[in-house]
């Protein structure tokens, strides 16, 4: 068990945790959540000995593993797959005990360290390096580049690979979803419910936390509490606490009205798509989890457009790629899209399939390499990705940056309107270069928001955001007036914002008819078919009769596996309906108001939190048994 007591922390000047208290258990995941700059990456540095405390106690077991995914990494030479392993400090200790042995020849050292060896299991280490970066998304011969070789969202995933080898009795993950792409972060949030050490991460993807947390963590007031259950749990428990406060009253039922405006106008016009009712849905449970967001300090909208030009853009067979040297490289082909003024699009399809290059292409960052496409030139857009976030000048200020586009505003004005993203009392004066990953994404959105555009472009526009603040953002792209075209790993904000989902995949571009439970099953089919096609077996020397009794037997061997994956489509389906009921009866506002309902709505989240265990149980068993299933029907069609 760790457990930190009556724990003060600084950083420089400011008070981060004051007389804070935390108990953690082998077995628990826990998601550390609180706004940018309350602490959370501070508190895992001091959990691992890089920070010391002004105050209080920290007790370890001796004999627990540590291990906290770095945010760096240096551009090596070595291979993918080894720098991986580096990460399982025991294995490496007992490899170089071993070298050492074998050049003193010291055969007693040698049988040693080969018994620390076999302990380790030594030799499934690569293959489990292997499947951990597979599931991370590395292809094989991509496991043997060097680590140089690689972009710095993909280092990334080549830290998070080497902490999740590690064997730690604690893993500490700060945003290991940041450079995920949906189909990795559905792979980490299985694997990381598997694994039996404790887990404590930092996280701004609710749908992640949901699915992997049995606890929460929060940092507020310069202090800790623990909440029992997922992030919805949570949020439900904060929002009754908050509700019930009368200051906050007023500011409630005005966020709450603008929720149930949007939600009224869009029903009004959403067809019976399965993708516009998930969006019912999700948009009906951002009403009733706003009161846990009235205080978080974050409101801001985006400009009214001074122009809305209808079409904005229109793409007609656009390819759209890259051009060096006279040489074209297309990635996608025949690409059609008319961006009009309530265009609402996501776009959605595995990493490195053309979503990011599809934006640049219309923000004019690349020229199109055929095909037609015309942009109206009075459009304005405000385009935001990463590499912007990572070039503002680390000497300049956010109140300089604002002054430029409003010379004329008075300093009061200049600080209220930084205030609405954050940026209180000397932060305004302070350097960019000191700001974290998520006080830059939220300085970089305050300067799209004063060049009023009609079009967003957004790419990521959630990476390294806090709750409080992408719930902010979220509310701010429903009252947008213009176009919003979207790409985003945070599934929350996608089925809150846009109406209509594009597929990049393939080398093309295409409308997605479906929800993003959809897109998850479409993933997992898409990564079935990418498996490389398996060579042809050479003859056994079977004579057709024998081969003809085997291939009977093998149909008899379907018959079970087919009752048992139609059995598990059926209790599938039945918890899914009772999760359904369960969580339509916590839509109840009244639930969270009514204190005689106290018992009924504990009650209602115990059975959701049973279902939801059992719903995610079924569907690993239900996968297992297609997987069983589908190798039979190969081994038998080979026949």
């Amino acid at each position: 068990m760790l457990s930190l007591e009556h724990i003060n922390l600084r950083r420089g000047p400011d008070l981060l945790l004051e007389d804070a208290n935390l108990v953690l258990h082998k077995g628990w995941r826990v998601g550390l959540v609180g706004r940018n700059g309350s602490g959370k990456s501070s508190l895992f540095k001091l959990i691992m000995g890089e920070l010391e405390s002004d105050g209080g106690n920290i007790n370890c077991p001796a004999d627990w593993r540590l291990a906290m995914m770095a945010q760096e990494v240096p551009a090596l030479d070595q291979p993918a797959i080894d720098y991986v392993l580096d990460g399982h400090h025991g294995l490496r200790t007992a490899e170089r005990k071993l070298a050492k042995a074998e050049q003193a020849g010291d055969n007693h050292a040698i049988a040693l360290a080969h018994g620390e060896l076999d302990a380790l299991h030594a030799w499934q280490q690569p293959a489990n390096a292997a499947i951990l970066l597979a599931g991370l998304g590395f292809n094989e011969a991509q496991q043997q580049q060097p680590v140089s070789s690689f972009s710095g969202g993909w280092r990334m995933r080549l830290n998070l690979a080497q902490v999740l080898i590690s064997d730690a009795d604690l893993l500490l993950l700060d945003e290991p979803t940041n450079h995920l792409d949906l189909d990795a972060i559905l792979w980490l949030q299985s694997y990381l419910v598997q694994q039996p050490g404790a887990l404590l991460v930092i996280s701004h993807d609710r749908a992640f936390l949901d699915a992997i947390v049995t606890q929460i963590l929060h940092i507020e007031h310069n202090s800790l509490k623990q909440y029992t259950g997922g992030y919805s749990d949570f949020e439900r428990e904060r929002a009754e606490k908050l509700a019930l406060q009368q200051k906050m009253h007023d500011k409630q039922q005005t966020q709450v009205a603008h929720l149930q405006k949007f939600i009224t106008r869009f029903k009004a016009k959403a067809s019976k798509a399965k993708q516009a009712q998930s969006r019912v849905k999700a948009l009906e449970k951002l009403e009733l989890i706003a009161p846990a967001h009235v205080d978080s300090g974050f409101s801001f909208d985006f400009h009214q457009p001074e122009k809305l030009p209808n079409p904005m853009e229109n793409l007609d067979a656009v390819q759209c790629g890259y051009r060096n040297d006279g040489i074209d490289t297309v990635i996608l082909d025949q690409v059609t899209l008319s961006l009009r003024p309530e265009s609402r699009i996501g776009l959605l399809g595995p990493n490195g399939a053309g979503k990011s290059t599809l934006v640049r292409t219309l923000v004019g960052e690349l020229p199109t390499l055929g095909g037609h496409f015309e942009k109206n030139d009075d459009l304005k857009i405000g385009y935001f990705h990463q590499q912007q976030v990572d070039r503002l000048d680390a000497n300049d200020t956010p109140y300089q940056m604002l002054s430029r586009f409003y010379p004329q505003w008075s300093e009061s004005e200049l600080r209220s309107e930084l205030g609405r993203f954050g940026f209180q009392g000397n932060d305004v004066f302070a350097s960019i270069g000191r700001f974290s990953g998520g006080e830059k994404a939220r300085l970089a959105l305050a300067m799209i928001v004063q060049q009023k555009p009609a079009l967003l472009l957004l790419d990521e526009p959630a990476n390294h955001l806090d709750l409080d603040m992408r719930e902010a953002l979220t509310l701010a792209l429903q009252a947008f007036e213009g176009a919003v075209v979207m790409v985003s790993h945070d599934r929350h904000l996608l089925e809150t914002t846009v109406d209509d989902f594009f597929l990049v995949a393939n080398g093309s571009v295409s409308h997605f008819d479906g929800d993003l439970d959809d897109y998850a099953r479409w993933l997992q089919q898409h990564r079935r078919d990418g498996k490389p096609v398996k060579e042809e077996k050479p003859s056994d020397g079977q004579d057709p009769k024998a081969r003809r009794q085997q291939a009977a037997q093998l149909r008899q061997q379907l018959r079970p596996l087919k009752k048992q994956v139609e059995a598990l489509e059926k209790k599938l389906t039945q918890c899914s309906d009772k999760l359904a009921t369960v969580e339509d009866g916590l839509g109840d506002d009244a639930l969270y108001t009514d204190a005689s309902r106290k018992d009924e709505m504990n009650g209602l989240l115990g059975d959701q939190a049973r279902l939801k265990k059992q719903h995610n149980y079924l569907e690993g068993e239900l996968l297992d048994a297609m997987e069983a299933l589908e190798t039979a029907e190969s081994e038998l069609t080979s026949e």
